[in-house]
C-alpha cells in the first residue's frame, strides 16, 4: 500500500510591501507517504484506551464508557453504592444478584483483590460501574487485579463514565433497568428493547444463589480481625442458618460468638428444621423481591413462635410477611456502608451497611410486633421484634463487611435470645 500526499504554499514576505526591500517568495513543501508495513501518523494506534462499551438504560440514555473485566452484552437493574471501599464483599455479596452496582466512590481498584475478602463462593452482580480504574495496586493482601478478577468470573464492568450523572439520574427516577454492551453489532435500538422488555419484579432470585445441600459452617473471625472477642458465648448453640444468599462473615461472626452452624438451603423443608432440635434459626440476606418467593415466606411462618429466629435483609423482610405484613420496592434502595439507623430502644444511632431494594411496610403489621429500628435517612422500618414470638430482625448488615461495627452486639442479643429459652426447656 502506497500513499502521497503533498502541500505546496508561496507565500509573499510582508516585507514585500516595502519598497526598498526586495521581494521575498518562501515555498513550503510537504510530503507524506505510506508503504506496507509503516503508518502514517494519522493511523497509528492510540497508546491509550478508548471507548469500547455503552450502557443504555431503560430512560433513554445511552452512556458511552470504556471497558474491564469481561466482554458481551448483560442486562440487570442499576442500583449505586456509596461504601467508599470493599469493592470485592460488594462483588460477592449474593444479594447483588440481578443488578449493577454503581460506586459512587470516583477511585476503585487501588487494593486489587484477595482470597480473604470473599463473601461467597463465586461473583453473583450483574456488572460494576465506576468512575476511574486505578492503574496499580498497593495492598499488602493484593493477590489479583480488580481487571483480571473479573474476567475470569466473566464479570462485566465499565469506567470512565460519569457515574455522579447516572447516581443523580437514579435518585430522581428510581432504580432503572440497564443493558452493558462491548458487541458492536448491537445497535443503541436493540439494546434499548432489551432494557425495556427485562424486569426484576416478581422473580425468585434466592434459589440461584442458595447452596444445594446442607453443610456445617466453622470458621470463625481471624483473631486480628476479632474486635468484640470478650463477648463470645462459651455455650455451644445450634443455628440453623437458610441460606437465601448469606454472606460468610455472617456465619463467621455466629461461630465466633460460640455457635455450631448447620447452613441449609433456601427450599430446606421447615419440619426438617424442626427436628434437628436447634437453639435458634438464622434467615439469612438474599436477593430480590419477598414476595417472589412464596415458599420462603410459607418455611419462615411454620418455624416463628416454635424456636428463636433472627431475620437479616431478606430475613427480615420475609418475617414481616410470615407476620401478616407487606413489603414494598424502595425508590433506589439502601446500598452502602454509612446508613444512620435509631435504635428506638436505647436511643442510640448506629452507622450501618446496607443493602436492599425492599423495606417492610410497618403499618401493615399486626399488633405485638415491635419496630426496634428506624433509618434515619427516610425513616423507614430497619428492625422488628416480638418477644411472644421470640423473634428479631435487622434490616441491614450488622456484620458490617464492608462497614462499620457498630451494630455487631446484635448477635450477642440473639445469643441471648436462645439462652433464656434454653433455660426455660
Amino acid at each position: 500500500m502506497t500513499m502521497d500526499c503533498s502541500l505546496r504554499l508561496i507565500h509573499n514576505s510582508p516585507l514585500s510591501t516595502t519598497a526598498f526591500l526586495p521581494k521575498k517568495v518562501r515555498l513550503f513543501t510537504v510530503k507524506c507517504s505510506s508503504s506496507q508495513g509503516f503508518s502514517s501518523v494519522g493511523l497509528a494506534e492510540r497508546p491509550w484506551k478508548v471507548a469500547d462499551a455503552r450502557l443504555v438504560l431503560e430512560d433513554g440514555s445511552i452512556w458511552r464508557a470504556k471497558s474491564f473485566g469481561a466482554s458481551g452484552t448483560q442486562v440487570g437493574e442499576v442500583v449505586f453504592n456509596t461504601s467508599l471501599t470493599g469493592y470485592q464483599e460488594i462483588l460477592t455479596d449474593p444479594s447483588y444478584a440481578g443488578q449493577f452496582v454503581l460506586m459512587t466512590n470516583p477511585h476503585i481498584g487501588n487494593t486489587g483483590v484477595n482470597f480473604d475478602d470473599e463473601e461467597s463462593v463465586q461473583c453473583f452482580l450483574a456488572g460494576l460501574v465506576i468512575r476511574s480504574l486505578s492503574i496499580s495496586t498497593s495492598n499488602w493482601r493484593c493477590a489479583e487485579t480488580l481487571s483480571d478478577y473479573l474476567a475470569a468470573r466473566n464479570i462485566m464492568g465499565i469506567y470512565d463514565v460519569d457515574t455522579r450523572a447516572i447516581t443523580r439520574r437514579l435518585r430522581d427516577d428510581g432504580s432503572l433497568i440497564g443493558v452493558l454492551s462491548t458487541e458492536e453489532l448491537k445497535s443503541d435500538e436493540e439494546l434499548l428493547e432489551i432494557s425495556r422488555t427485562w424486569d426484576i419484579v416478581g422473580i425468585d432470585l434466592i434459589s440461584g444463589v442458595s447452596c444445594k445441600t446442607p453443610y456445617e459452617w466453622v470458621d470463625r473471625t481471624g483473631s486480628e480481625w476479632d474486635f468484640n472477642f470478650s463477648a463470645r458465648s462459651k455455650e455451644n448453640l445450634h443455628v440453623v442458618a437458610y441460606d437465601f444468599g448469606i454472606k460468610h462473615n455472617i456465619l463467621r461472626r455466629l461461630a465466633s460468638y460460640g455457635c455450631k452452624i448447620t447452613v441449609v438451603p433456601s427450599t430446606w423443608p421447615a419440619s426438617d428444621t424442626l427436628k434437628m432440635k436447634p437453639d435458634g434459626v438464622l434467615f439469612s440476606n438474599g436477593p430480590g423481591d419477598p414476595s417472589a418467593v412464596p415458599y420462603a415466606v410459607d418455611t419462615v411462618r411454620e418455624i416463628i413462635g416454635k424456636i428463636p429466629v433472627f431475620g437479616i435483609c431478606m430475613g427480615h423482610q420475609l418475617l414481616g410477611q410470615a407476620l401478616g405484613g407487606k413489603t414494598f420496592k424502595m425508590k433506589f434502595g439502601h446500598h452502602g456502608g454509612n446508613h444512620p439507623v435509631r435504635n428506638i430502644r436505647n436511643g442510640s444511632v448506629e452507622i450501618s451497611a446496607q443493602n436492599h431494594n425492599y423495606a417492610v411496610d410497618p403499618a401493615s403489621l399486626p399488633s405485638g410486633v415491635e419496630v426496634t429500628h428506624v433509618n434515619l435517612n427516610d425513616g423507614s422500618c430497619a428492625g422488628l421484634a416480638f418477644s411472644q414470638l421470640k423473634l428479631m430482625s435487622l434490616q441491614y448488615h450488622p456484620e458490617a463487611s464492608p462497614g462499620p461495627h457498630d451494630s455487631d452486639p446484635v448477635f450477642g442479643e440473639f445469643i441471648q435470645l436462645m439462652k433464656q429459652e434454653k433455660v426455660k426447656a
